[in-house]
């Protein structure tokens, strides 16, 4: 169970993943020891308290994350007021033979599979992996209150 620091406590981490449509930003390392940092589309699995992503099966995160599943992530809003959450754990690789994972995505992001990325993502021939997080730490900050009125 992850340990949950910050401004909000574990129901409010929750509510705020689950309503967040930004893409998390997720580090790691490479296998040379290098640091390596990415965005991609997550859902937040609030039962097993663990972040969902899906990518290709050929990215380089996969080889990265097979070498050392050691990750930090952010998901933040990108415009004032500044709230989100970071923290670090672990990521494990696994087949979305189905694209289950990959088409959950695309309904978050998109609001469904009628595009041409997502023909592209979905194509036959494109091989995707689930990437699961399980974060070991939890930090949440919340500056709405210490911002008031910016952006009126």
């Amino acid at each position: 169970m992850p340990e949950y620091t910050g401004e909000w406590d574990r129901a409010g981490v929750a509510a705020y993943l689950a309503d967040a449509r930004v893409p998390i930003r997720l580090a790691c390392r490479t296998p040379a020891g290098g640091l390596w940092m990415l965005s991609l589309w997550y859902r937040f699995d609030a039962d097993a308290e663990r972040l969902v992503c899906a990518t290709s099966a050929n990215a380089n995160v996969v080889e990265y994350l097979r070498a050392d599943d050691g990750v930090a992530f952010e998901v933040s809003d990108n415009d004032p007021p500044y709230r989100g959450v970071r923290g670090n754990g672990r990521a494990t690789i696994g087949p979305d033979e189905e694209k289950a994972v990959l088409r959950s995505l695309l309904e978050r992001y998109l609001g469904g599979t009628d595009s041409s990325l997502a023909d592209r993502l979905l194509a036959p021939d494109r091989e995707e992996v689930v990437v699961e997080l399980d974060p070991k730490r939890v930090y949440s900050w919340d500056f709405s209150e210490r911002m008031r009125g910016v952006n009126e």
